[in-house]
Parts: C-alpha cells; structure tokens; sequence
C-alpha cells in the first residue's frame, strides 16, 4: 500500500450511549476525519440521538443501522465493509462510551500513514477510574493472546481504540467467522497476526466511561470469550512452526 492511498474513516460501534456519542463525536469532528457510526439496535432514546447526529453533520457524519443487535465485532464489521466498499484503505474503531482519548486519534492515524500494513493497536495508560477487578481481570487474556500467537508483539488485545488496514480485515473476513460481541477485539488481532500483520502498539490513555454503561454480559461474554481462547489455541498448535520462523527471522 502506497502513502498515496492511505484515506482513513473512524467507526464508532453504538448501542444505548445516548449520553456519551455526542461528545465523542463533537471531538472526533475536530480532527476532519469521516465518521461513520453503527446503531446496533439501540432503544429509542439512542436512536433519536443518532439521528440527530448524522442529520446535523451530513458531509461529515454516515450512519448505518443494525435491525437487531448483532454485538460490538458485529457493529465494528458493519462500519469496517461500508468503509472498505466506500474506497477507505483504513478505518480507526473508537468506543463510544468517552473512555478513549480522542487528541490520539493524529497520532493513530499518523503511525498508520507510517506502517500502513499493520494494525496501530491501543496500550491502555489507565487513570484512578479502571475498577481493579477488570485490570486485572484482563491478565488472563493477555497471557492466552500471547500463547496463541506465541510472541509478545499484541500488549493489549482487549483495547477498542486501533486502527486497522481494511484489504487484509476483509481478507480474514472473508475465510473466517470472527467472533461478533466483545470476543471480537481479541479475537481479529490474533487472527490478523497469524496472517502476518505487524503490530504496533501505542500508548494511550483511558479511563472510565463517561455515561457508566458497561454492555458486558458477565456470563454469556465469558462463556464466549473462554471457547474463544480454547478455539486459537488449538489453532496456533498447527501454526506453531510458522509463528517460530516469523520470531527466528526477525532477530
């Protein structure tokens, strides 16, 4: 990919943050980058506030909506294909929540310009506001992302700020189910790994969420997260011996 043909567009997964996405997307707005928003079925409320947002910002704002809602890697891949048919070469996924520093979004986008055939992947800098039990709750993901992809080159798989190169994510989309709700984020980098996509992780600070809601379903998202870990970890057994090369050839 040439830096001719880096067009970047920023998509925000939606669902019930009615009190959150105007101020995310006022900020977002700032930077001149196109947005394009994903309803995931929200409830009434949020959708009026959807509307609102994409009728106020016509040029700069496109809205898609799901019928039913499909989870945050099912909203994220919405946007991410729209993107891609609409001729983006890259597409920077935010939360919607407010919990992600958006002045990094030039910064994102500027590594992306720089290695645009790697994933620009968020490093969560927390303040006082992370509750304890998901910092380190998200340890055991860390430490099965990297057995699965047997390399320390993925920091933090679980961050929804990064920035993707659209050819090779619908390449993997098109030969792989990727997983639809909150199993999505780790589950699209290690899969994009063992294609062979760098990683480049920034850090960025993060904090929590400005309007308090959490779409995390303790039972059902871990449920979906652990046969997540069993499913790449059986399928980083057979590629065991390519992931060895790529670390023996990079010395």
């Amino acid at each position: 990919m040439t830096e001719l043909a880096f067009k970047p567009c920023i998509v925000i997964p939606v669902f019930n943050h009615e009190h959150a996405i105007g101020a995310v997307v006022a900020r977002l707005l700032a930077h001149g980058v196109p947005l394009i928003l994903v309803d995931d079925a929200s409830l009434a409320a949020g959708a009026r506030r959807l509307d609102a947002l994409a009728a106020a910002h016509p040029a700069q704002v496109t809205l898609l909506r799901h019928p039913r809602n499909l989870g945050k890697g099912g909203a994220v891949m919405t946007g991410c294909r729209h993107a891609h048919a609409q001729g983006y070469s890259h597409a920077l996924q935010i939360d919607a929540d407010g919990q992600h520093d958006t002045d990094d979004v030039p910064r994102f986008l500027a590594q992306a310009q720089a290695a645009p055939d790697a994933v620009i992947v968020g490093h969560p800098v927390y303040d006082a506001s992370v509750p304890a039990a998901r910092f380190y709750g998200r340890y055991a993901t860390h430490i099965w992302v990297w057995i699965n992809t047997l390399s320390l080159q993925i920091r933090d798989s679980m961050c929804g700020f990064r920035v993707y190169p659209l050819a090779p994510l619908m390449a993997l989309a098109c030969k792989r189910m990727l997983g639809q709700r909150m199993n999505f984020d780790t589950d699209v980098l290690v899969r994009l790994y063992w294609d062979g996509l760098s990683m480049v992780n920034l850090p960025t600070r993060v904090g929590y969420p400005s309007d308090g809601v959490s779409h995390f379903q303790l039972w059902r998202d871990n449920v979906l997260i652990t046969r997540m870990h069993t499913r790449l970890f059986f399928g980083m057994l057979w590629r065991a011996p390519r992931l060895l090369a790529r670390h023996w050839r990079a010395r």
